[in-house]
Order: C-alpha cells, then structure tokens, then sequence
C-alpha cells in the first residue's frame, strides 16, 4: 500500500493498540478496561527504552491499522549470531488482505538485514491458518514446534 508509514510506535498510540489486540478473538486476554492502562504503559515504556526491542505502527491516513514488535537475540549458537523475533504481529480486521501485514513484515525483515541478523523467525498460534498462510507466503517455512508454559 503506498499510503501506508511504518513507524516507532509512541505513547499516544497505546488506546489504539491495545483496541487492536482487545479485538483480536484468539488474543492474549487484552482488554480496553483502563483498569489496565498502567500496565500496558508500563510496558511500553520497557520495549521503548531496550536497545533490544522496538515497536511498530502501520498507519494509515493518520489511523493505526497494525502492530508488530522486533526483537533482536544474539545467541552463542550460529558462531555468536543475531537474530531477530517478529512479535504480535496484528493488523486491524477490516484492513486485511489489503497488504498492510506484507508491508509490516517486509519491513522487519529490512531491518533484520540492516542489522546483520543470520536469521528472522516468529511464532503463531496454530490455530491462526490464515496466519501460516501468509507467512509462507512470504517466505518464512514451518521448522520447529513450539512450547510454552503458562506461569500466570
């Protein structure tokens, strides 16, 4: 989409953001309550100041309509290399299949590159197949199964 930046999320963005993950059926139990605002502000302010983490916007026509965060990991496997994670990838409902998330990822993948990163990896919920879909789509393959352990 040529209307659509792709920018550093700032504070202003958060009512935005957390509406767009609040929406999101699968989700992680995000809510618009403003109960929870401080937490989400909180951590925003965390991801902002990390030299490792960085947080993104789509907008378009002054409107965020996606999110993904970047997390760059050096390991002392692959001779000490960095990598980078795309996490929470979200695209607003009513603004997918329009390339909004190609463009996302297109970028991340830029910065990957800028960085000298050996490797972009990210996970999805494997109930998310359009999701997988689209990552293939892109380039990305299926190569490890993934596990979590829920601690709250």
């Amino acid at each position: 989409m040529a209307d659509i930046t792709i920018r550093r999320a700032r504070e202003s963005d958060l009512h935005q953001l957390i509406a767009l993950f609040a929406a999101d059926d699968i989700g992680h139990g995000d809510t618009t309550d403003p109960e929870a605002f401080e937490s989400y502000l909180r951590a925003f302010h965390v991801i902002d100041a990390s030299p490792n983490e960085q947080l993104f916007v789509a907008e378009l026509a002054g409107e965020v309509v996606g999110t993904f965060q970047i997390v760059f990991n050096r390991t002392l496997t692959g001779r000490g290399s960095l990598s980078m994670i795309v996490e929470a990838v979200q695209t607003r409902a009513d603004m997918r299949g329009k390339g909004i998330g190609a463009e996302m990822i297109g970028y991340a993948i830029e910065e990957a590159k800028r960085r000298d990163c050996r490797l972009v990896q990210l996970s999805s919920n494997m109930a998310r197949i359009d999701a997988h879909r689209f990552y293939e789509r892109l380039g990305f393959a299926k190569s490890h199964f993934g596990f979590k352990m829920k601690l709250k």
